[in-house]
């Protein structure tokens, strides 16, 4: 009999907290649960979301005890993992993210360029604070961090707590994966899960190329999915992909031009953002991003599910959905608590398994994890293109995480002007100034 783990999610009013608490009930079998408690410090939005929750435990495993709290001393004593994804400032602070920089011809996204850096300043005192209070309260547990924009978060965690218990970890390569198995069913009819891929991947987060897959026997996959994706894209018959929404339609479809420029590799489809980033602004709608289509998609669908099954008292015909993200975590979980040796994607100082590369990067490649943590997989020497790519973008990372800490108008302004996606010093210096001005109950002040 496993042992059973008492675990925190942390961003409770997240719309993806019903999909993860439904994956960890789905998973006992192979790692089980004592215990879930939810923490956020927006008590309304959580209380809608829990109060389903609840409901949906009773129905489905009433041995698990569920709770939720605003508290950090009740959420974070007596657990084992804390799953953090939390959104600094709500899906309204995206909006700007992406908005301010189209005003300015540049690309508007949650991660990438200066909105994924206004996000990132956001990001990092939260981040910090929920690790201070896990070591406080529950010294022995570990964080499960998957809280955007993970780049900066990652970095920003290596230089203000180096050595703690947290793991930085992203679901896009996953959902990819995910996706390449669908290629292959479409071109061979073959069916395989990610699980099935024996892969090979190196980058930074949202910013990495697959040298490598091949199937557990060893037959390489890669030229099935490359004469694929030189013609389509990640685009596929799935009825996962089909039921996309319009914006990433675009960015799977767009992946074969990312691809063209190093047809040796498999790409990371964020690249089109920094390789494309004319195309980009070009098809978008600066009156209506991505943010606008989550707050009119699954933000309007997840609460709606949650206030059907509290006003009809059971889950019953609401099913929330499992995302691809919440099967990686219970993934990391069981390998942390059973010592599995999983081979995963995670984001760790790049220590020289890249070896031409920045020592202290947070690069994101193949570790095996087992009960003392992720250890790198080496990469060796990485070609000059994307050497140099990631070189620019890696400092931007950092830059970020100089501003942050230091208070420092120049090195943001430095920071915006070396992103790919920023044409000149004044541009960036016309973003930066509107975005402290959106930004001001949430970002240090910067000097």
């Amino acid at each position: 009999m496993r042992e059973k783990s008492a675990i925190c999610i942390a961003g409770g009013g997240s719309t993806f907290t019903p999909g993860i608490v439904l994956m960890l009930v789905e998973n006992q079998d192979r790692f089980p649960i004592s215990k879930i408690t939810l923490y956020d410090n927006n008590a309304e939005r959580q209380d809608k979301l829990a109060e389903a929750c609840a409901i949906m435990l009773k129905e489905k495993a009433p041995e698990i005890e569920f709770n939720w709290t605003t508290d950090p001393e009740t959420a974070f004593t007596g657990i084992d993992f804390v799953m953090a994804h939390i959104r600094v400032g709500l899906y309204a602070m995206r909006e700007l993210d992406e908005k301010i920089p189209l005003k300015y011809g540049v690309v508007g996204q949650e991660t990438c360029g200066p909105g994924g850096m206004a996000y990132g300043m956001r990001s990092i005192g939260p981040v910090i604070e929920i690790l201070d209070y896990m070591e406080k309260y529950s010294p022995n547990a570990w964080m499960l961090n998957y809280s955007n924009p993970a780049a900066i978060v990652a970095e920003a965690t290596r230089r203000l707590r180096p050595g703690h218990r947290i793991i930085n970890i992203c679901d896009m390569p996953v959902g990819l994966e995910t996706n390449m198995c669908s290629i292959i069913k479409d071109e061979t009819g073959r069916e395989l899960t990610r699980n099935d891929m024996e892969i090979r991947y190196y980058g930074l987060n949202h910013f990495g190329w697959w040298t490598q897959i091949q199937d557990k026997e060893g037959n390489d996959l890669m030229p099935i999915l490359k004469k694929h994706i030189s013609e389509m894209g990640y685009a596929n018959n799935s009825p996962e992909f089909q039921h996309r929404d319009p914006s990433w339609v675009e960015t799977y479809t767009k992946a074969k031009d990312v691809y063209a420029l190093d047809p040796e590799t498999v790409p990371n489809t964020y690249l089109k953002y920094y390789l494309y980033p004319d195309f980009v602004v070009e098809h978008s709608d600066p009156n209506y991003t991505r943010a606008n289509e989550v707050m009119d998609g699954r933000e309007k669908t997840v609460f709606g599910q949650a206030k059907a099954i509290v006003e009809n008292g059971t889950s019953k015909g609401n099913e929330f959905a499992v995302g691809v993200h919440a099967s990686f975590i219970v993934d990391l979980a069981c390998a942390l608590k059973f010592n599995t040796h999983e081979r995963m994607l995670l984001i760790v100082p790049n220590e020289g398994a890249i070896e031409n590369f920045d020592p202290t990067a947070m690069v994101e490649i193949p570790c095996l994890v087992g009960s003392n943590g992720p250890e790198p997989l080496k990469i060796g020497d990485i070609p000059t293109f994307q050497r140099g790519l990631m070189t620019e973008q890696v400092c931007v990372e950092k830059l970020v995480v100089e501003a942050w800490i230091e208070h420092s108008y120049q090195k943001m302004w430095q920071a915006i002007t070396l992103s790919k996606t920023v044409p000149s010093g004044k541009v960036a210096k016309q973003i930066l100034d509107e975005l402290i001005e959106a930004n001001k109950d949430f970002w240090p002040e910067l000097k």
